[in-house]
């Protein structure tokens, strides 16, 4: 099995902000696995709130990507060793699975919700992101979004400041919000009464209110609370979920965090065991990362996979959104494909250092 990569430099549409930084391009690595004539890609979105970066996504490669042997047919045990091998770095360790399953598929003939057995039509329609903005800026995407069904809003962890924000959005817009708070909160009873003022605004469901560390804050906050508390920044592997049942209501999958599909899938599962709701969510990826997530969106009860909607430019074809819910492809694999131009552009470098092809200028969308 040939293992390559190449660096994605992604612009987006307009600055992205959340509690704790804002963007304006996100530098993703693509990788593609070669066997039997048959290749499959896959892509790592590293977070630095999970002591990700560019470079250790880089440098974990090589020692993932040998855990996985040479036979990617014979992937069952191998993707639990790869889980093993290293701690965190679980945004590459996604690409590694993704690029797996999207080399499985094609294959088999199959795309890849169909080898899980799901049906596509059970997909939920996806939620709208907007990041921290003033109110007139708010306002200006929120129109973006108005063919969403629900809108999420990003908070600040300011009072007056989100306050105003929320205002804003009712002026143009009665669509039901989720809130992401994102960590940004740090008293229970003052999270407590922003909650209540939150739920009188039409807000359905509160992300991530507090930080992963005060998890006793969670567990009083969440008998408490008249929304839906959901775990995000607290969830990043399997195993975290039967402990956050004391402390949220439900939780947010993403496989950048929890280091894949197959890890995902062991996630959803036990929390639907648990009776938690789920949701599916992504950070700022292409629709290649986009496309793997939803493979799993039939068995969640939300998703928030538009992280490729706040792209200028998606540098990836074939993911189709239809009335807000992404179309699985019948397509074998993921159903989706880097634009040739793309594809042209990349620096392809095997993990032995070398370089596929003519030295190329590291291709950047948008």
């Amino acid at each position: 099995m040939h293992v390559e990569y190449a660096v994605l430099s992604l612009n987006l549409e307009d600055t992205f902000a959340i509690s704790r930084w804002h963007y304006e391009t996100r530098e993703n690595l693509v990788l593609r696995i070669r066997h039997q004539g048959v290749v499959g890609y896959g892509e790592a979105a590293p977070n630095r709130r999970y002591g990700e970066s560019l470079q250790s996504a880089q440098q974990a490669l090589p020692i993932l990507s040998k855990t996985l042997g040479d036979r990617p047919e014979h992937f069952y045990h191998r993707l639990e060793l790869m889980q093993h091998c290293l701690a965190g770095q679980g945004a590459v360790k996604a690409a590694l699975d993704m690029a797996l399953f999207d080399w499985l598929g094609k294959t088999l003939s199959l795309p890849v919700h169909r080898y899980f057995g799901f049906d596509p039509a059970m997909v939920p329609a996806t939620s709208f992101t907007l990041g921290i903005a003033e109110p007139d800026k708010i306002q200006e995407k929120a129109r973006k979004g108005s063919e969403f069904p629900f809108l999420k809003i990003k908070l600040s962890g300011e009072v007056e400041k989100d306050r105003e924000m929320v205002r804003a959005l009712r002026q143009v817009t009665q669509q039901p919000l989720l809130v992401d708070v994102n960590e940004a909160w740090n008293d229970p009873k003052s999270a407590l009464n922003e909650i209540y003022w939150l739920a009188d605004q039409g807000v359905m469901l509160i992300e991530q209110p507090m930080p992963s560390a005060s998890f006793e804050d969670l567990v009083w906050l969440k008998p408490r609370s008249p929304l839906p508390l959901f775990a995000d920044e607290s969830l990043t592997e399997p195993r975290d979920v039967v402990r956050l049942a004391e402390a949220f209501h439900g939780i947010n999958v993403k496989i950048m965090k929890v280091g894949g599909l197959a890890e995902a899938r062991r996630a959803l599962e036990t929390a639907r065991l648990l009776g938690m709701q789920t949701m599916l969510g992504c950070m700022i990826e292409s629709g290649l990362g986009i496309a793997a997530a939803a493979q799993l969106a039939p068995m969640v009860d939300w998703t928030d996979l538009d992280g490729n909607l706040l792209l200028a430019e998606d540098p990836c074809e074939g993911l189709v959104l239809k009335n807000s819910q992404i179309q699985l492809s019948d397509q074998p694999g993921l159903g989706v494909s880097l634009k040739p131009e793309i594809l042209e552009n990349l620096e392809w470098r095997a993990l032995n250092g070398t370089t596929e092809g003519d030295a190329r200028p590291i291709a950047t969308i948008g």
